[in-house]
């Protein structure tokens, strides 16, 4: 049974998805270690910038990464070797790095006094590690691109295995600095980077120029989407820094909420690998009883998947929280609720925008999720408890945008497009994992 279920995915998941994996056991060592070592001040700066990083590293790098992808695959199949992909999407990386690094330097003075609790050593670090996630993603475009699904495994697994021995030294040592655990978040992945940069190197090679209509065809929606996604399900802790300054125990709090709550979205990431392939594949070829089978299942999967998590997440949330992170006893298991109840429409989205491009509607997905963030936005302007205020946000964004995909989806009758390469690639993240 277990070789047959394993026959079912494309090669290198199972490679990938224990990467995968071993980044989400660095995520929760990091928070904890740094939750039992920093006061609640520090933590909550930490938090944000956590926040801060993954919502833009994750929403405008992992798209240069899937194009890069792509575009090598595609070339990789006639025998053409990625050099002058990876120059393009390089050229791509590095020119968004370059706007976000003058956005971040310039706002020093407001991110340090209203995000970072007056810690201006904290703003070199967010854009170190917002370089380290364009290095990496960019990277990871072309050992995909390349099939070489262990090598992609292993530079996350690396990723994850440095930042565990960084954050373990740092609190082993007594380390009690936020701007420490912050510069893991650049340290790790540029180091997994380099030590799985001969496969990248070895391949780069020359042959034709990449036109940049290929490389840019699709990237702008595809991340306007990929951002949108990632502020609804990062924004709360930066919303609760702003609504409420003074409040620093609830931000540190609702990251650590938000690690647990999010674990369905590890198992989407991987899940998400054979997803869109097999969509694309009955959308192109007509089948539209295969297409909403598959649909169906991984709804009905990933709802198993968010009622479990999220019927623990409510019992037990406040205790793991506060043995595991050692936050303040702020969040209750009303709060555990509604999270887990957002991170269910979440999924519910995610899986249908896949559904949207596999049907070629890159604008409607991005349509969706601005409506997303829109109600969002509206949903914390209620003079209710800022914690209330940011899950009612998370929430009814979620599902918001669920919402608008399964009106698109439905209403859709069009000749199905022109059959697109498929190529049957996992992909790395999802879902705004860190």
């Amino acid at each position: 049974m277990i070789r047959r279920l394993l026959s079912l995915v494309p090669p290198g998941t199972i490679g990938v998805g224990t990467g995968l994996a071993v980044v989400g056991l660095a995520s929760y060592t990091h928070l904890a270690l740094a939750g039992h070592n920093l006061d609640a001040a520090d933590y909550s700066s930490l938090s944000v910038l956590w926040s801060v990083v993954f919502t833009l590293g994750i929403g405008v790098f992992f798209p240069v990464e899937q194009e890069v992808a792509r575009l090598v695959a595609a070339r990789h199949t006639r025998g053409l070797p990625p050099g002058p992909v990876l120059a393009r999407g390089a050229a791509v990386a590095a020119a968004v790095l370059g706007l976000l690094l003058v956005l971040t330097f310039g706002a020093a003075g407001p991110l340090t006094d209203r995000l970072f609790a007056g810690d201006p050593a904290m703003v070199p670090a967010l854009g170190g590690a917002l370089t380290a996630l364009a290095v990496a993603h960019t990277t990871r475009g072309v050992l995909s691109g390349l099939r070489r699904f262990g090598w992609y495994g292993t530079q996350l697994g690396l990723d994850g295995g440095l930042r565990i021995v960084l954050v373990c030294v740092l609190a082993g040592t007594g380390v009690d600095s936020p701007v420490a655990y912050a510069l893991v978040l650049a340290a790790a992945p540029l180091a997994a980077a380099a030590l799985t940069a001969a496969p990248v190197v070895r391949a780069i090679g020359h042959g034709p120029a990449v036109e940049w209509p290929a490389l840019l065809r699709g990237l702008t929606l595809l991340t306007i989407s990929s951002l949108l996604a990632q502020i609804v399900v990062n924004i709360g802790v930066i919303n609760v820094r702003l609504l409420d300054p003074a409040d620093v125990a609830t931000a540190g709090a609702l990251l650590s909420a938000l690690v647990l709550v999010r674990i369905p979205l590890f198992v989407f990431a991987s899940m998400q690998a054979a997803l869109l392939p097999g969509l694309s594949t009955a959308a192109a070829t007509g089948d539209e009883p295969a297409f909403h089978t598959l649909l169906r299942r991984a709804l009905a999967v990933v709802t198993a998947l968010g009622a479990l998590g999220g019927v623990l997440a409510a019992l037990c949330g406040p205790w793991l929280v506060r043995t595991l992170f050692d936050t303040p006893d702020v969040l209750g298991h009303g709060d555990f609720a509604w999270l887990s109840v957002a991170t269910l429409a979440y999924l519910w989205a995610m899986v249908l925008g896949q559904a949207l491009l596999a049907r070629d509607r890159h604008h409607a997905q991005a349509i969706a999720w601005t409506i997303g963030v829109a109600a969002l936005a509206v949903a914390t302007l209620p003079p209710l408890p800022v914690a209330l205020r940011v899950e009612l946000g998370y929430t009814i964004g979620s599902a918001v945008a669920a919402v608008v995909m399964v009106t698109v989806l439905c209403r859709h009758r069009a000749t199905p497009p022109t059959p697109p390469t498929v190529d049957r690639m996992p992909a790395a993240t999802g879902g705004g994992t860190a």
